[in-house]
């Protein structure tokens, strides 16, 4: 009985060694990969940023006058029109090697900044949807969702509350069509917001 057992041992080691060796060596080709490229990235010349898909902040179209008195409220407002200020780019996904092979090493600075002035619209969007919500002013909560989602936004609770507000307001067709923005995002979030929304609100 011993021998059947060890022969089985002796084969699952062998499988086993075989696959943490391809692994290895999997990963090791993926850094060498990755590091050329960081390298070949560092070399490249500084590029125009005209053709960049900058966003403007339409505060004409969001609810900036609604419930002000609220210090959450009134904060996002004015985090939001400083903002419209700025110059704003959804980098969402892509690696700073990507974006410096792209544009050159120069603009990586300037680069950063404009995404990072994406995640504070995003991330404000978001903070003041859930505080409207929070007063039962559903409709305007709505509203700045919706324009979140029209943006980009990958936060998974843009589209958890925004699909909970159609589901209340008798509006299924509206969820679907939040499936497939979500659907259209390419970070790995679009994937988790997809399935939980697919989950929640399955097609009938």
């Amino acid at each position: 009985m011993k021998i059947p057992f060890l022969a089985s041992l002796f084969i699952f080691l062998l499988v086993l060694g075989r696959a943490l060796k391809k692994s290895t060596q999997s990963m090791e080709k993926e850094q060498q990969s990755f590091w050329q490229k960081e390298r070949s990235s560092n070399s490249v010349r500084k590029k125009p940023l005209d053709n960049l898909n900058y966003l403007s902040i339409l505060l004409e179209k969001l609810p900036t006058t609604a419930h002000l008195e609220d210090s959450i409220i009134r904060e996002c407002v004015e985090i939001l029109t400083a903002l419209s200020e700025c110059k704003i780019v959804n980098f969402t996904g892509i690696s700073n090697t990507d974006l410096k092979l792209t544009y050159g090493t120069a603009n990586i600075t300037i680069l950063t900044e404009y995404d990072q002035n994406y995640t504070v619209l995003v991330t404000t969007l978001q903070k003041w949807a859930d505080k409207l919500y929070a007063l039962e002013d559903i409709d305007s909560a709505r509203t700045v969702l919706e324009y979140a989602v029209s943006v980009g936004s990958d936060v998974t609770q843009t589209y958890l509350l925004l699909a909970e507000i159609y589901k209340k307001q008798g509006s299924r067709e509206r969820i679907d069509e939040l499936m497939t923005a979500a659907g259209r995002l390419t970070t790995p979030s679009g994937k988790i917001i997809l399935r939980k929304l697919q989950e929640t609100y399955p097609k009938q």
